[in-house]
């Protein structure tokens, strides 16, 4: 296997968001050109963020350094982290960004879709993942957010993605009964998948 194939999985399970983006940005300054592309695999406590351009009307979200606007994540939404050196990979941000959001819609099969100017996956015009990427020279990191089976009540407090009246959903009321954490496994080995292709 060579340096630009290996992959580092983390399975990290039920975490706080605020040391976690600390430890992705640490990571990610702190690697060097040999140092293998890393997966998290997790769930959030509750907890609003909202990126750099975005407008919080919503007093505690946190301010992050990933693009978007503002959004939630809170247990039973499976977030992948995806710190990848795109450079090294030869992958533009662009690219990066539609290989993340393929991988979600290959998962869901043919209802999913993208949205012209909205990043991220759209089932009948519901937004069922979120998507939000951080790039320091070259080198990417948060990632993408699936809601598998949550509450999705708190996303009523927010404009989703700053877009007001976005309706988001989930998988379980599309129909899947996977656990979290099975989706998961199939969401990185997709994210692997095409990583590796």
């Amino acid at each position: 296997m060579t340096l630009v194939e290996a992959i580092v999985v983390k399975r990290l399970g039920l975490t706080p968001y605020v040391p976690t983006w600390h430890a992705m940005r640490e990571f990610t300054r702190a690697r060097s050109d040999s140092t293998p592309d890393e997966l998290w695999l997790l769930e959030h406590a509750p907890v609003y963020t909202i990126g750099q351009g975005g407008k919080a009307l919503v007093a505690e979200a946190i301010r992050v350094d990933r693009g978007g606007d503002v959004t939630y994540h809170g247990p039973g939404q499976i977030v992948l982290y995806t710190l990848v050196d795109l450079a090294r990979r030869g992958l533009k941000v662009k690219t990066f960004v539609c290989m993340l959001e393929q991988a979600v819609i290959d998962l869901l099969g043919g209802r999913a879709e993208r949205m012209p100017g909205a990043p991220g996956v759209y089932v009948d015009g519901a937004k069922i993942a979120a998507l939000g990427i951080r790039v320091v020279r070259g080198r990417a990191y948060h990632g993408v957010a699936l809601n598998v089976h949550m509450d999705l009540s708190p996303f009523a407090r927010i404009d989703p993605c700053g877009y007001p009246g976005l309706r988001v959903t989930q998988m379980k009321d599309l129909g899947f009964s996977l656990s979290p954490r099975i989706v998961g496994e199939q969401l990185v080995e997709r994210v692997v998948e095409r990583l590796d292709a």
